[in-house]
């Protein structure tokens, strides 16, 4: 897979230590989560670098695992097609996208759902 940066985020986000993503941001970072739970129920988490820290204050640590299914660069932009999984078992599926400049995310859009998953 050509996602290198998207796979350090996923694989930081899964540690102990997710908090490490801050560090793999730019100055003028700007993000969107947006996190359905399924049946209609949906959050949205934007921002800078305090939208991300709000956004991993909310966060349960270690529990979720990020699976990446298929993923492309294109001109320093990251994309990718995933799934996440709890105790092993499916728990949603996600899109990432992120811009990245000198090795570290400039602009970041995630969307995830429970409410589809792809084999």
């Amino acid at each position: 897979m050509t996602t290198p940066m998207l796979g350090r985020w996923f694989a930081a986000m899964d540690s102990d230590t997710p908090d490490e993503v801050l560090d793999m941001i730019t100055d003028d970072f700007v993000m969107s989560v947006q996190f359905s739970t399924g049946a209609g129920r949906s959050a949205e988490f934007v921002g800078d670098r305090g939208g991300l820290v709000g956004y991993l204050a909310q966060r349960e640590k270690s529990t979720l695992v990020h699976h990446l299914l298929v993923g492309s660069e294109v001109d320093g932009t990251e994309l990718v097609l995933g799934k996440t999984t709890r105790d092993g078992a499916f728990e949603a599926s996600f899109n990432a996208t992120a811009q990245v400049l000198d090795d570290k995310v400039r602009r970041l859009l995630i969307c995830r759902t429970p409410e589809i998953a792809f084999d």
